[in-house]
């Protein structure tokens, strides 16, 4: 697990710059803000480190350019030419004093007000950017966090008893499937993974009988999602909480026995259930953008045009269309679908109880899609929770192909005693 943790690493070395987005801009300023840095400072720290991450893909273009290749390097170009675009809207911003809250007025306030509200991504962010720089101090956080990620998958596999080649086939996919590339960019996705499968490995806890520990987790996972994406926080404590219920109600028809695990999941549907209300309750009380004032940013391009009057109905409407061309497209390219019912069929095949935990985290993707539908968001990145499915998922599977007859003989192994058997 080590090991495959520490290639990863070193092969994001690859690419330190340019892997930042849109929203990086404003996650970096609101951390330097923490750490101490003026308005004017930390817009000027942000616009370097975004322009210098432009222009090293520009000249990383133009080095592969068939008609181009032998040119001077647009670095320098691309620096002037991003550096002048970028302070044209702060220093409009600043000077009409527009100046409250951490973050660098880049867009209208009632946008920056969405980042606002999630400080615990830029405040991981203050000790690595202190100490190693900007540049080293995010590509850092970004290794440490998808890192972790894939080293969740590997622990809830193997509290599930699931061989260790499955369970580092599952901490693999993490890193070479959507889900690790999209870790690896500056922004909170990385922490909404890692903290989801945080949760997972809580829920596989209080099924394998260690209620205590599972629901603690689960509950710190949920506290700590709430200052990271306080949506999220509430779209993955209300599918906890409903697939605890499907437990409870298909217990007699599962093939693990849950004996003993009725108070267990119980205390489990609680955390999840007062997660989630506490999330909404809390979101109210601090005074956090609404779901309308969401959709306003939506269908008014970041509040560049007038806020529209028939809100829901033109939501709804540009709802049903992006899910039949999301779907079209899916067609057209069916990996993601394959995969997702191909690691679907290995969780309900080889643990139904935790598939229904699996199943419910994944589609905290398609929740958090729904409520973007901008079919240009930066690829997949909204739906990217999704991918968990098969990062758990696949490698049970896989699991029939290692151990393909285990329940024939009557004993299941057990991670944790390499020489024995556990009788079932």
């Amino acid at each position: 697990m080590i090991v495959l943790a520490a290639v990863f690493a070193a092969l994001q070395l690859a690419n330190v710059t340019g892997r930042d987005t849109p929203d990086t801009k404003n996650y970096l300023s609101y951390a330097l803000s923490l750490r101490g840095e003026s308005k004017h400072d930390a817009a000027a720290i942000t616009i370097d480190y975004v322009c210098a991450g432009k222009a090293s893909i520009a000249r990383r273009n133009q080095s592969v350019n068939v008609v181009r290749f032998h040119a001077p390097s647009p670095t320098k170009r691309v620096m002037e030419d991003c550096r002048r675009d970028q302070w044209w809207g702060v220093s409009k911003r600043l000077t009409a004093g527009e100046t409250a809250g951490h973050t660098t007025p880049f867009m209208p306030p009632r946008f920056m007000r969405i980042f606002e509200v999630r400080p615990g991504y830029p405040a991981l962010l203050v000790p690595f950017i202190t100490v190693l720089g900007v540049k080293w101090g995010l590509w850092a956080s970004s290794v440490l966090i998808t890192v972790a990620g894939g080293v969740l998958a590997f622990l809830v596999l193997r509290t599930l008893r699931a061989p260790a080649v499955a369970a580092l086939t599952g901490q693999g996919l993490f890193y070479v499937l959507p889900c690790g590339t999209t870790a690896m960019r500056p922004m909170t996705e990385g922490l909404l993974l890692t903290l989801t499968l945080a949760a997972l490995w809580g829920c596989a806890l209080v099924l394998e009988g260690r209620a205590r520990a599972g629901t603690r987790l689960v509950g710190g996972s949920l506290a700590l999602l709430f200052t990271v994406k306080h949506s999220h926080a509430l779209f993955l404590g209300l599918c906890l909480a409903a697939a605890c219920a499907v437990i409870g109600v298909r217990r007699g028809g599962l093939r693990q026995p849950l004996r003993g695990l009725e108070g267990p999941l119980r205390a489990l549907t609680v955390v999840a259930g007062c997660g989630a209300l506490a999330t909404v309750v809390a979101a109210r009380v601090l005074h956090y953008p609404s779901e309308s004032e969401s959709i306003q940013d939506l269908l008014t391009a970041h509040f560049s045009r007038p806020d529209r009057t028939h809100l829901w109905s033109e939501f709804l409407h540009l709802e049903l269309n992006f899910w039949v061309e999301w779907l079209r497209r899916q067609l057209w390219e069916p990996l993601f679908l394959t995969t997702l019912v191909a690691a679907a069929w290995g969780a309900l095949r080889r643990r139904p109880a935790f598939a229904a935990f699996l199943l419910a985290a994944a589609f905290t993707g398609v929740l958090n899609q729904a409520g973007h539908p901008d079919i240009n968001i930066w690829g997949d990145r909204l739906i990217v929770l999704a991918w968990l499915l098969p990062v758990v998922g696949l490698p049970l599977l896989l699991e029939e192909v290692v151990r393909p007859r285990a329940e024939a003989s009557g004993t299941v192994p057990g991670p944790l005693k390499r020489h024995t058997e556990v009788a079932r």
